[in-house]
């Protein structure tokens, strides 16, 4: 894999560049160290052809300003935190608000505001981009100076390999995640009601009408959250809209208890575009999966492209939303000390 840089624009006085990465098949992801995100990303389909298969914009600016957070690191806490607030170890820490009385994606602003030192790195024999950022102590008021690495890889195997690393001097609270939005068919190429999905989970935990997970998990059998074998995305959007958790969401935007075991990468879902042949397969240890279909998407985007409702859809590896105010999900309490590591892998292909 080679990576070469460009100038894509400043921020706050700081440089912002646009990283290409590509490997010996030509397939191509272009990653800017603002936010850390994901530009584009070029898929071969079934006939060779590459095509972008991520959502984004042709400039910073937009990024800065319009952006719904389109390919971005997300963090501290990705996903939704109820009223803005946690307790850890007795202290209450008050957050900062920013979806009512709630907090979305890290606050105000979060990692994906961020501009991040890059440096390329070769480990076996392999290139990567490698992210850094230092969130100080009380940063959107999360406790401890929080050191985080995010490194990209784009392997021959056509693998978007994304590695989170993180320490902190004090008991945080940490959830990483990315948050690009996918169209298989091509991102200019209207919506993704016809993809069809699989998701390694047998169950799903419900929301509030605040987008809020209530505790609750509960078994996808016999609602429109079955995707234990694949299905096509439009068949709940379309067919299903009457059904009351689909009407909180506006749509899908639900974490799905992800049958992995979090010691390894293991197959979390499966996306796949009939009309291209290409396929998205999404590996984790995380234990949790967002899927997000776009439901409030309305944007110029690349090339001025117009993307509206279902244009993309997010499977966002995550802990569960809203976990620190549920015992019963999985913990994003980081120790003072202790490594929070987890890998995340979008491999693509075509049929």
């Amino acid at each position: 894999m080679s990576i070469t840089r460009k100038p894509f624009g400043k921020i706050h006085g700081k440089d912002v560049y646009l990283y290409s990465l590509v490997n010996s098949n030509g397939m191509k992801a272009e990653i800017m160290n603002y936010g850390g995100t994901i530009v584009s990303l070029y898929a071969p389909d079934r006939n060779g052809n590459l095509r972008d298969v991520t959502l984004g914009f042709d400039n910073l600016e937009d990024y800065v300003n319009h952006s719904p957070f389109f390919g971005a690191i997300i963090g501290r806490h990705a996903n939704r935190l109820e009223d803005a607030s946690f307790t850890l170890n007795g202290v209450f820490y008050q957050l900062n608000r920013n979806e009512g009385r709630n907090q979305l994606h890290g606050g105000l602003e979060g990692f994906d505001k961020k501009v991040w030192e890059a440096e390329t790195v070769r480990e076996s024999g392999q290139e990567s981009l490698r992210l850094k950022y230092l969130s100080p102590d009380m940063e959107e008021n999360y406790p401890g100076n929080l050191d985080v690495t995010v490194t990209y890889t784009l392997t021959d195997d056509n693998e978007l390999v994304i590695d989170y690393h993180a320490v902190s001097d004090k008991d945080t609270v940490v959830n990483l995640t990315n948050h690009a939005y996918f169209n298989l068919a091509g991102h200019d190429s209207g919506t993704i009601l016809n993809h069809q999905l699989m998701i390694n989970a047998r169950r799903f935990t419900p929301i509030s009408a605040e987008w809020l997970p209530t505790g609750e998990i509960r078994d996808v059998a016999g609602t429109p959250f079955d995707f234990t074998k694949m299905r096509t995305v439009g068949q709940g959007l379309l067919e299903c809209m009457d059904d009351e958790q689909m009407k909180y969401g506006s749509g899908y935007d639900h974490n799905f208890v992800l049958d992995v075991s979090g010691r390894k990468p293991e197959k979390a879902a499966e996306l796949y575009d009939p009309q291209s042949g290409r396929f998205m397969e999404v590996y984790t240890t995380k234990p949790g999966m967002q899927l997000y279909t776009g439901n409030h998407v309305n944007v110029k985007g690349k090339g001025g492209v117009h993307y509206t409702k279902n244009s993309g859809l997010c499977l966002e590896t995550q802990y569960f939303p809203n976990s620190m105010k549920h015992s019963n999900f999985p913990s994003p309490i980081l120790r003072a000390g202790d490594v929070y590591h987890h890998i995340t892998i979008y491999k693509f292909g075509a049929r």
